[in-house]
């Protein structure tokens, strides 16, 4: 696993600037912060490079694409054949994320769908995978808490990491 460099509460301050205004350029973000503008360009660049900054597609919703339906699939895979599912899941575009676990499940993987229809199509996809030895699906039914950094970093640029 690739180390990532921490971020700072500079650093911070300038994501939070960002998202409040994804637009801004970079000299309008230095006048925002009150910082230099080659600062605030060296910084997005280290973060970008670092893998600090996720691709923009994450801010998608794949509802927007026709995939309304979300699920939380638990594998239990074939210890000796982990790349095949690696690949597998990788070929499937329904299959948006996945986390190696603890427990009774190997992988959790985050998965969209069109409808539970779809859905069927796609967990007997993930089934046929080489080395997927069985599933557990569980259906979200409202999103509750959405992916929130953003009190996180508002912590760290109040320099109360």
């Amino acid at each position: 696993m690739r180390t990532m460099t921490l971020m700072d509460p500079l650093d911070a301050r300038i994501i939070l600037a960002l998202d409040d205004d994804p637009d801004a350029t970079i000299l309008a973000l230095a006048q925002t912060l009150g910082v230099a503008r080659n600062t605030v360009h060296a910084r997005l660049r280290r973060m970008a490079a670092d893998g600090v900054l996720k691709p923009v597609s994450r801010r998608v919703d794949p509802a927007a694409l026709g995939y309304g339906l979300v699920a939380f699939m638990s594998l239990a895979v074939s210890q000796a054949e982990p790349e095949s599912v690696h690949e597998g899941l990788l070929d499937l575009p329904e299959v948006i994320e996945v986390h190696y676990t603890t427990g009774d499940a190997d992988l959790l993987a985050h998965v969209v769908a069109k409808d539970t229809a779809d859905l069927h199509r796609v967990t007997k996809a993930i089934l046929a995978i080489d080395g997927v030895d069985r599933t557990s699906t569980a259906i979200s039914l409202a999103e509750v808490v959405p992916y929130r950094p953003r009190a996180l970093l508002y912590r760290l640029a109040k320099g109360r990491a």
